[in-house]
């Protein structure tokens, strides 16, 4: 577990064609794609779900939104620039690490979803700027981009991921990446979908829909990646049970308590009591039963007592980001793409 993981060879006619022989890591992969023959089943739905997912962020009006910035409240739009500050890191941030996890994993249908993700981090960068560009200036969008650099707390949430992140291209060990796929769901499950509770709670307000919208679809994209990363994981207790020792699976445990434990600090920090509609509480309580049901997916459990439910007063959020229910836009009638995208298997 300790010794370094051989990179994949992009050139291998000595691999293994028997697709029994195929494995997450560790594997002598041939790098042919071949859809008739898959090692994981759950790949050919998770495909079809994210090429069903393609969308532009600039089919989406933002026009009422330049018109709502200027009025909100000093606290909302705080919360707003630096939530979107983070998110637009944190996205850029995977796009560049994709590659990196992908260089190590030798089941090579489970690439070519790694290579779709990193495709929709990139479109989730260009929305974030779209919605920059439509409602700032080059001044204002400038300061939000990089607020990372001048406010502690959005950079120590920053590091904690990019840590993991740094570690795996350090020692590229077995045990460092499966950090890195639980990094993953961190970001993915818990940061990325509290942060898009706020856009949500903007739009129940009846303020800037464009931007909650954009976020829908990101949101919906997000949800795909979350499978994906936990299937991966799921896959690895099944091929490589010594890295899941009653020690290590307290390392990711502590990893998913200290992600929920920023989170929370996060959100009392850029909401607290100031966003009409949330409360520190609220946001505590849903940020809770994001990491339980995170931890649950992975088949360990319970990780915070008493938060196995959706808190009553978050329900609004599902109405927002369930990728199963076909959407409208806010103010409009019209039926958005998510008509078009099958249903999502989202147990997570």
């Amino acid at each position: 577990m300790t010794e370094r993981l051989t990179r994949t060879p992009l050139f291998n006619p000595g691999g293994d064609t028997d697709v029994r022989l195929r494995r997450m890591i560790g594997g002598n992969t041939t790098n042919l794609n071949d859809f008739n023959n898959l090692r994981y089943p759950w790949v050919s739905d998770w495909y079809r779900q994210a090429m069903n997912n393609f969308w532009i962020p600039e089919e989406i009006n933002l026009s009422q939104d330049v018109k709502d910035y200027p009025r909100l409240s000093e606290a909302e739009r705080t919360a707003y620039d630096k939530i979107l500050s983070f998110l637009v890191f944190l996205d850029s941030l995977q796009s560049a690490n994709l590659p990196n996890v992908g260089e190590y994993v030798t089941a090579n249908e489970v690439n070519l979803c790694l290579h779709i993700q990193a495709f929709q981090e990139c479109v989730h960068s260009q929305s974030y700027s779209y919605m920059l560009d439509t409602i700032c200036s080059p001044e204002k969008r400038d300061d939000i981009l990089y607020q990372w650099r001048t406010d502690e707390r959005l950079l120590a949430r920053n590091t904690f991921i990019g840590e993991q992140y740094n570690e795996f291209l350090e020692r590229q060990d077995a045990f460092t990446l499966l950090k890195v796929m639980m990094a993953n769901v961190i970001l993915e499950g818990v940061y990325f979908y509290s942060g898009f509770m706020f856009f949500y709670n903007l739009a129940r307000n009846g303020k800037m829909p464009g931007s909650a919208q954009e976020i829908r679809y990101i949101n919906r994209d997000e949800n795909t990646h979350l499978w994906l990363f936990r299937n991966m994981i799921v896959e690895l207790q099944h091929e490589e049970p010594q890295l899941f020792t009653p020690e290590r699976v307290e390392v990711l445990r502590g990893m998913l308590e200290e992600g929920v434990r920023q989170e929370i600090a996060w959100g009392r920090y850029v909401i607290g009591e100031n966003i009409d509609g949330l409360t520190g509480q609220m946001v505590e309580d849903y940020i809770r039963y994001l990491g339980n049901l995170r931890w649950h997916s992975l088949g360990f459990g319970t990780l915070f007592e008493g938060c196995d439910r959706e808190p009553p007063d978050m329900a609004w959020v599902s109405q927002y980001s369930n990728a199963n229910m076909v959407k409208t836009d806010f103010f409009e009638a019209k039926s958005t793409a998510y008509a078009k995208s099958t249903a999502l298997v989202d147990d997570l």
